[in-house]
């Protein structure tokens, strides 16, 4: 249990423990088969006729039924497209969600409330922490880069990484003040790219983390930043 204080007024005791993996997306093909059948005709003509009706009419099929498909489920669907690749995790108990990109598998870690990693490039994760306390907002903490670099060396990294805060910010939503930071930590043999959101809420600080090894930084930004921007408190 790693302790970190603000301010002299304010200790924040945060679990040491980090680190982050979803149920592998798979998805399945469906087909039909439209069969015809009809009974022996005792004329070639009207053998020919009735082929040719059937034919149109599962050419006519094939052509109608995905537009009424899709019309028929537009709503969700052009939702969900907009997320493509990521999945929602919802927590109505502590109010809090995010968005995880498909592959990564949920695991338990002590300390941490949810954590979601991929299992093959395991620097690459996100986890959600809280602690008690008795501040109203995430302000009444500091500003957006001192809280990041205490937050940082305290608590996200080991003592023995070199850290080096690159950004930190602040934005609201539905009236929620929320602050988010990048940052990388320097190990022996690697260097992880991490970003974090942070806010307060009916009594609990929130941390999210999620970053990735720096050698593939520039494949996994974009998603990574779609995970650290979804965070948000649900109520």
């Amino acid at each position: 249990m790693a302790s970190l204080k603000i301010s002299p007024s304010s200790p924040l005791s945060v679990p040491k423990s980090i680190g982050s993996v979803g149920v592998p997306f798979s998805r399945k093909r469906v087909s039909f088969l439209v069969r015809a059948e009809h009974s022996p005709s005792s004329s070639s003509s009207s053998d020919l006729q009735d082929k040719c009706q059937r034919r149109v009419v599962v050419t006519t099929l094939g052509v109608v039924a995905p537009w009424i498909s899709l019309l028929s489920r537009a709503p969700t669907s052009f939702a969900a497209e907009s997320k493509k690749n990521f999945l929602t995790v919802s927590d109505n108990k502590d109010a809090y969600s995010f968005l995880y990109p498909f592959g990564w598998q949920e695991v338990v870690i002590e300390g941490q409330d949810k954590v979601y990693k991929d299992v093959i490039e395991p620097l690459e994760s996100v986890s959600v922490n809280l602690i008690p306390t008795s501040k109203q907002t995430i302000k009444d903490f500091g500003p957006p880069k001192q809280i990041a670099e205490t937050l940082i060396k305290k608590v996200l990294a080991p003592p023995n990484q070199k850290t080096t805060l690159i950004d930190a910010s602040e934005h609201e939503v539905d009236g929620k003040t929320y602050y988010q930071f990048e940052f990388t930590a320097q190990a022996r043999n690697y260097t992880r790219h991490a970003l974090g959101a942070i806010t307060v809420f009916n009594g609990k600080f929130y941390t999210l983390t999620t970053g990735a090894n720096e050698r593939r930084w520039e494949k996994m930004k974009d998603r990574l930043h779609t995970v650290v921007d979804s965070f948000k408190i649900t109520v």
